[in-house]
């Protein structure tokens, strides 16, 4: 480590910037900036910006691009070209032309986009140009201070651990990032080309494509709309202009700033993110609240009930999406006999309850949209199921398949068309959402986070996941655990019986099912210094729900802190 520091002090291609973040750094700064190297997780390789091994800069992101580019060759189809795009991060642009530039540097060619895009778009972008990757400059809906780098194969989707690990491997290969340079040839500059208006128009129409109902009156539904000054500003405006929605956006937030500076949070799961939405929906008397993350893969929702305006989890609009998409299908004989939806192992159980109603069959992975898309692509290939959705519980759904990760344009627009066509039943998404409860039974998902950062937080947190590893919880809050899985050990305990867990990559997630339905999943965040809790409590009634999931997390958060 000490090493790598004087390196970087003794740099003298280092970024002025960079070089005044590093001369500050105090002794504790020094050590979690340079213990160890940043790594590729659940999204990528996603970070805190700055100086460092451990940090997303220019340097650690030309040595995850000469890894990547190194792959693409052993591989062979890297003349096809790498799709690249970026949101509206600190450096996000910098980094994008950058990583075109030492593509060219190889020989491998680029398609850029002029302007900062959507994440799907990126995607999409993959599977029009017929790419052989792509690489998405964005940190989602993380913090202000944050950036990352996510890349895809030739399908559009990200990486799958088997693939990423060679990457990763050719990344680890690259000794001295800092020595990293190229110069390029006329010929290798003429290897970038830049995206622009004409992939807008393709694109936008692919998602006008998927409405249900196209001739619903729209004039009883107005929407507050936020980017929350990321990618899906001009987008999703355009999408709805075309489908003919009254909208109003919220303009302070219209504007791609770096530092989020209108917004209390860029984070859909956060009640922050909501804050000017609401105030306009307020004075516009607006039905739905659609807010999205930055890079424009996610999308929350508030609605409008009962004179107030109740915000809806990940799951639960997951839930309204899936009857609205599956009950108008069979009405218009267009669900298939062999249809599929995806979710993951820590989403609620009610979106699979409701598409069992309708038939379709319901496959979990693990969290990471990566492996949905890549589930899509088995099917394709083998032609044995048919997709009807996708969702995760972290506010990202894919209604089409034609990308092939989370799509809030996409999303964007079917909850708008669910609203509208409720609406005139008379319902709002809320009612439709307690009809849900009355069929199926009452739940309530929440999260729970730890934060542990810097070095001493890693070692507490791998402490404390190999704790449960080692000493499995047999009840939880007085409710007895009747089935766990270790997707770690790759074991499944059910009723007193071990057996191999199959069908899922090693990942440090552990799920406990309670006696009464309900259960509990523990996983460290592939993203950000911390360790997630979820909560899928099953009850009568919400009060019933609400009084469990107290004890439940109180339980939890004992075992895991002694608090």
């Amino acid at each position: 480590m000490l090493q790598d520091i004087q390196s970087w002090k003794s740099c003298t291609h280092l970024t002025e910037d960079l070089k005044a973040e590093l001369d500050a750094m105090n002794e504790e700064a020094l050590n979690d900036a340079f213990y160890t190297n940043i790594a590729f997780g659940t999204a990528g390789m996603r970070g805190l910006l700055g100086p460092g091994t451990n940090r997303i800069n220019l340097f650690t992101i030309r040595k995850a691009t000469v890894g990547y580019a190194k792959t693409l060759l052993k591989w062979g189809h890297s003349e096809r070209g790498v799709a690249i795009s970026y949101d509206n991060r600190h450096h996000s642009q910098e980094f994008a032309f950058d990583c075109a530039n030492l593509l060219a540097s190889y020989n491998i060619p680029s398609y850029v986009y002029a302007n900062l895009r959507p994440t799907p778009m990126l995607s999409y972008a993959v599977r029009e140009k017929n790419c052989a990757g792509g690489i998405m400059i964005t940190a989602s809906h993380n913090p202000k201070e944050y950036n990352g780098y996510k890349l895809y194969d030739e399908t559009g989707c990200q990486l799958i651990p088997e693939l990423a690990n060679q990457v990763v491997e050719a990344v680890n290969a690259v000794e001295d990032p800092l020595s990293i340079e190229y110069h390029l040839t006329d010929e290798q500059k003429a290897l970038i080309h830049i995206m622009g208006e004409e992939m807008d128009e393709s694109y936008i129409n692919r998602v006008l494509g998927i409405q249900l109902h196209p001739e619903l009156d729209k004039t009883n539904i107005s929407i507050s709309f936020s980017p929350e000054h990321g990618t899906a500003n001009g987008i999703v405006q355009s999408v709805y202009d075309k489908a003919g929605y009254t909208y109003y956006a919220v303009e302070s937030q219209c504007v791609p700033d770096p530092d989020f500076s209108a917004t209390e949070s860029p984070n859909p799961e956060e009640p922050g993110s909501y804050v000017e939405a609401i105030k306009l929906a307020k004075t516009h008397d607006c039905d739905v609240v659609l807010v999205c993350d930055p890079d424009a893969d996610r999308m929350g929702v508030a609605v409008k009930h009962d004179g107030d305006y109740q915000l809806l989890t990940g799951n639960q609009s997951g839930a309204v999406l899936i009857e609205y998409i599956m009950s108008q299908r069979k009405a218009l004989g267009t669900l298939p006999k062999n249809g599929v939806m995806f979710n993951t192992v820590v989403t609620s159980d009610l979106g699979e309850i409701i598409a069992a109603s309708y038939g379709v069959e319901t496959e979990k992975t693990l969290t990471g949209f990566k492996y949905i898309g890549s589930k899509v692509h088995q099917h394709e290939q083998s032609g044995d199921k048919e997709y009807v959705f996708g969702y995760e519980e972290s506010y990202g759904s894919l209604i089409s398949p034609f990308v092939r990760d989370k799509d809030s344009p996409q999303a964007c627009l079917m909850l708008a068309e669910a609203a509208c066509f409720y609406k005139h039943q008379g319902k709002t998404l809320v009612d439709v959402l307690h009809d849900l409860y009355a069929r199926f039974g009452t739940f309530k998902e929440s999260q729970m986070s730890i934060a542990l950062p810097g070095e001493s937080g890693a070692k507490q947190l791998a402490a404390m996941m190999g704790n449960l590893h080692a000493h499995p919880l047999t009840e939880i809050a007085g409710h007895k655990v009747v089935k766990r899985w270790d997707f770690k050990t790759c074991v499944i305990w059910d009723g007193g019986v071990e057996s191999e867990l199959t069908g899922f990559d090693i990942s440090d997630v552990l799920k406990y099912q309670l006696d009464n339905g309900s259960w509990v999943a523990v996983r460290p965040s592939g993203t950000e210094p911390k360790c997630k809790v979820y909560f899928c409590i099953k009850g009568e009634n919400q009060d019933a729900c609400d009084t469990l999931e107290a004890s439940v997390k109180a339980f939890m958060r004992h075992v895991m802190l002694g608090e």
